[in-house]
C-alpha cells in the first residue's frame, strides 16, 4: 500500500497500523559494544518482527554510538523497506533555530517524525519544527507524561493557567497546547492510566496518544489501551527476549483482541 503519498504522519502510521492489525512501536534502544555488532543486532530484530509492529522509534543512546548518517540511517532504511515508520525519540528542546537543525537532520535521514518537548514553548521554540515538518510532510509528537518514577516532578506539577488565571496541572496545559499546535501524537507513560485517562477526556480522537513503558516498566496492555491509548511503545519487553519475534506476535495478539475485533 503507497502509504507514503498521504500528506500527514498521522494518516501513515494509522494506515500501517490498520493493514497489519496492530498498535505496537518498537522501541529499538539496543545498546551493545562495538557500533558494528550494535547496528547487525538491530538490523536482524527489526527484521524479525517488523510484521508484527506499525512503527520503530530510536533513541539517542542508539544514534549516538552509531552515528547519524553512518549507522542509524541504516536502521530507517530498512525499517522503509519492511513498510515500517520511523521515530526519532529526540526529545527537542532548545531555542527555534536548533531545533530546526536537529529536526532538519533527523528529516534529511529519513525519520518520519520526531518526538519534542513542550517546556520550551511555542514561540521561537516549536513554531519552527511544526513548521518544518508539515513543509517536509512529517510528524511531530509532543511529551506531555513521562513513564519514569521522577515525571511528577515536572509534567505533573501544579502551573498557573495563563487562559483562566486558575491552577492547572502541567501535563494539561501541555494537552491544550498540543491541540492548539496541531501535534501528530501525545507521549504518555503507560505507568500511568490515569493520566492517559484524563489526556484522552481533553485530546478525545484529534491526537492519538502514544504510550511508553510497557512491559518491563509496568505498563500494562490492556490497561493503556482501555484508558484511551493508540499505540504502545515497547521496547525491552520485545528486543530482550529469547525470542523477539514470537514476543512481538504475543503483544500483538493481545492487541487485536481489544482493538482490531479478531
Amino acid at each position: 500500500m503507497a502509504v507514503r503519498a498521504m500528506r500527514s504522519f498521522k494518516e501513515i502510521i494509522e494506515a500501517y497500523s490498520r493493514e497489519k492489525e496492530t498498535n505496537i512501536i518498537l522501541a529499538l534502544d539496543l545498546l551493545l559494544p562495538g557500533g558494528e555488532a550494535q547496528l547487525k543486532k538491530s538490523l536482524a530484530i527489526l527484521e524479525s518482527v517488523h510484521d508484527n509492529i506499525c512503527a520503530v522509534k530510536l533513541n539517542r543512546q542508539i544514534v549516538l554510538p552509531l552515528g547519524l548518517y553512518s549507522g542509524a540511517d541504516k536502521i530507517v532504511a530498512h525499517a522503509h523497506r519492511l513498510n515500517v515508520p520511523a521515530i526519532m525519540d529526540a526529545k527537542i528542546n532548545d531555542v527555534g533555530h536548533t531545533n530546526t537543525a536537529i529536526a532538519t537532520c533527523y528529516f534529511d535521514a529519513g525519520f518520519d517524525a520526531v518526538i519534542a518537548s513542550p517546556f520550551v514553548g511555542w514561540e521561537d521554540g516549536l513554531q519552527p519544527v511544526f513548521e518544518l515538518a508539515k513543509a517536509k510532510s512529517k510528524g511531530v509528537l509532543v511529551l506531555c507524561y513521562m513513564s519514569h518514577k521522577g515525571a511528577a516532578e515536572g509534567y505533573g506539577q501544579m502551573v498557573l493557567d495563563s487562559k483562566t488565571g486558575k491552577l492547572k496541572a502541567q501535563y494539561e496545559v501541555f494537552a491544550d497546547r498540543a491541540l492548539t499546535w496541531g501535534a501528530d501524537g501525545l507521549i504518555v507513560g503507560a505507568t500511568y492510566p490515569e493520566k492517559i485517562s484524563k489526556i484522552h477526556e481533553i485530546v478525545r480522537d484529534e491526537i492519538p496518544i502514544y504510550s511508553p513503558g510497557v512491559g518491563v516498566q509496568g505498563g500494562d496492555v490492556e490497561v493503556a489501551i482501555k484508558v484511551g491509548a493508540r499505540y504502545l511503545i515497547i521496547g525491552r519487553s520485545i528486543y530482550s527476549a529469547d525470542d523477539p519475534r514470537e514476543a512481538s506476535r504475543t503483544f500483538r495478539e493481545r492487541v487485536r483482541k481489544l482493538m482490531f475485533k479478531c
